[in-house]
């Protein structure tokens, strides 16, 4: 029998499992909570009322922590699974031995009252909001099929077993609570109450339907009947096209993975305060059985440029805005800086714990809730803030007056701290260093900030930002070269980093400089695995853990669009187009990819990924169109 060790210390992502690969799973989101499909119909994922609740169907991280399925009985291999273009709605196929079934499920968006009495909203509301409802129906295409529906949540992350009680008559709703929560489960099929599970049976024939809702709205509202049920689906559908024709998505071969990965973006959006949770899980193992397991539920704020430079440059500026308010929200340090990450309400405290009752994702413990790097000096923050403010004023021609302020402290925190280590960008939980990407984030930092000084008509402080700018520069290219001219990871070492990737997408060394080819190519040839490209050489890196992780799906972008800085622009559609073909079966990625297996690994969907596809997308396209770099 196979061990799933394809070496001393090694376990293999491909390795026999009862977790399905993460790739494999669907997407669902109404902007404030997300759920993940699995191939069987099942929702393995799912927290309410919001992405950052404890779970209740927690399947994803440990096989008896909740699932909720909708799909024809004893048959768990569907014969075709995607979104209903242009949306997050997901449908399923599936062929069994009498007949066709067709199953549609969403997470409903529509028409919405101004107050939200369950996650409430410091944005001002919006035409259309979540219904805090899961909606599941089922079309009997030809022939006949048997349709199984088995709802069996556990509350507070797979810790709480469900007490269901009937409602209604005809035994087709039910509540089931525990934790202090309760949700309701309606369908036009016939309940019956197995202890903590409810299910239900019933043969569907051609032309036939039959529907579900799980509800944890206001009064647990849930659809009329089956009429009322598709039309949700349909309103959420409208929804999500209507959203889509505000962005403008370049006619170019690449048009459907950026329309899939604004979707994945705007479903990572908590609408509410307008952040942005970097992923909707916990745990997903970076490295296969191992303990590279994190909770990415919030906002880090090092993803504000990114984020900033992907909403403008698909013209959603209304995203922008409000994603922009929320950073002029969060409640600064006692020196003034802003965390590295928040939680979507705003939160300072992110106090991490560990889960011992679960078994995690194939095996990779521990289980971890909150985020311990939360509390961490990361030097690269203020540039990524500042970054994206001045993408932001320069949009819009103006720099609205509650910005200004942010602006100006977190130029003072890094003209305090730049000659100062810290973790870097990856949150290492090893000594601080003098890291270069943090470095040179600080020179962004007073860079942009000398700029917005200089469009706010400040002239005592432009010169001054600007001075400090330049003498960080100096101080990176003085100690963060090596004698090859390859940017370093940090200044006591010359083990490469993905991280100085940066030094081209932000423009801090010029397309033609010999020093940013060096590190561009170094990184292309040394630090990549079959192509794809590394964060790091965990074995040349002091990050606090043990055991090998995968390529950085973003890292492998960042190479694209550096290539293209750099003038290498076939060298730059050739990563491209690999990285295309590696996305999952639905067009989404997770943070890691296995180049060894092909599998995906770590926290999924990842923001961050599908932000550095549009960035590499755009870095290309305009090189192509303009026939400049």
């Amino acid at each position: 029998m196979s061990t799933g060790h394809d070496g001393p210390g090694r376990f293999s992502s491909a390795a026999p499992s009862p977790f399905p690969p993460i790739e494999e799973y669907a997407y669902l989101s109404d902007c404030h909570t997300g759920a993940l499909l699995a191939p069987d119909g099942s929702v393995d994922w799912l927290c309410v009322p919001r992405f950052d609740a404890p779970s209740i169907f927690g399947s994803l991280l440990d096989r008896e922590a909740g699932t909720f399925r909708l799909g024809p009985d004893n048959i768990d291999h569907p014969t075709s699974r995607h979104y209903t273009p242009g949306t997050n709605v997901l449908e399923t196929t599936w062929r069994t031995k009498s007949g066709w079934l067709l199953v549609r499920d969403a997470l409903v968006i529509g028409p919405a009252p101004p107050d939200d009495e369950i996650n409430p909203h410091t944005r001002p509301p919006v035409d259309d909001d979540a219904h805090h409802l899961l909606v599941r129906t089922a079309h009997c295409l030809e022939g006949t099929v048997a349709v199984q529906l088995i709802c069996e949540p556990v509350f507070g992350y797979g810790h709480t077993p469900a007490e269901w009680t009937m409602t209604g008559p005809q035994r087709h709703a039910a509540d089931a609570t525990g934790a202090g929560l309760t949700v309701r489960l309606a369908t036009d099929l016939t309940l019956g109450i197995e202890g903590g599970r409810v299910r239900a049976r019933h043969l569907l024939s051609t032309g036939e339907h039959a529907w579900c809702a799980l509800s944890w709205a206001a009064g647990l509202a849930v659809p009329a009947d089956g009429d009322h049920a598709r039309a949700l689906v349909d309103t959420t559908c409208r929804y999500w096209r209507t959203w889509l024709a505000q962005a403008r998505i370049p006619d170019h071969r690449w048009r459907d993975p950026l329309q899939r990965s604004a979707l994945a973006i705007k479903g990572l959006t908590y609408v509410p305060t307008g952040a942005t949770v970097a992923a909707p899980t916990t745990s997903l193992p970076e490295t296969p059985g191992g303990a590279r397991n994190w909770d990415y539920r919030y906002t880090w704020m090092r993803d504000t440029t990114f984020t900033l430079r992907a909403l403008h440059w698909l013209d959603l500026d209304w995203e922008a805005e409000e994603f922009m308010q929320f950073i002029a929200d969060v409640q600064p340090t006692e020196d003034g800086s802003l965390q590295i990450m928040y939680g979507i309400d705003g939160r300072r405290e992110l106090t991490e714990t560990e889960l011992p009752d679960l078994s995690g994702y194939a095996g990779a413990r521990p289980v971890r809730v909150g985020n311990a790097a939360y509390s961490q000096r990361q030097n690269d923050v203020y540039g990524a803030v500042l970054d994206s403010i001045l993408l932001h004023t320069r949009r819009s021609q103006r720099l609205p007056r509650r910005l200004w302020p942010l602006v100006v402290s977190q130029a003072e925190a890094a003209t305090r701290i730049w000659t100062q280590p810290d973790q870097g960008i990856w949150e290492a939980r090893g000594e601080p260093r003098h890291y270069v990407s943090s470095k040179l984030m600080c020179w962004v930092a007073l860079d942009r900030a000398a700029k917005l000084a200089v469009l706010r008509g400040d002239a005592d402080r432009a010169p001054t930002w600007a001075h400090t700018a330049e003498q960080i520069r100096d101080d990176i290219l003085t100690h963060g070269v090596t004698t090859d001219g390859v940017l370093r990871q940090h200044y006591d070492t010359d083990a490469l980093d993905a991280s100085t990737l940066l030094a081209a997408n932000f423009r801090f060394l010029p397309g033609d400089d010999k020093r940013l080819a060096a590190t561009v190519n170094a990184i292309a040839e040394d630090l990549t695995e079959n192509g794809f490209v590394l964060r790091y050489r965990t074995d040349q890196t002091d990050d606090g853990q043990h055991g090998k992780e995968g390529t950085f799906l973003i890292c492998s972008f960042w190479l694209v669009s550096a290539l293209a800085h750099i003038g290498e622009l076939q060298r730059a559609r050739d990563l491209m187009e690999r990285l295309l073909r590696v996305k999952s079966p639905l067009g989404l990625y997770a943070e890691e990819y296995d180049a060894h297996t092909g599998r995906h690994l770590g926290n999924f969907p990842q923001a961050f990924s599908h932000l550095a596809l549009i960035g590499a997308a755009e870095s290309i396209i305009l090189a192509e169109r303009t026939g400049e770099l």
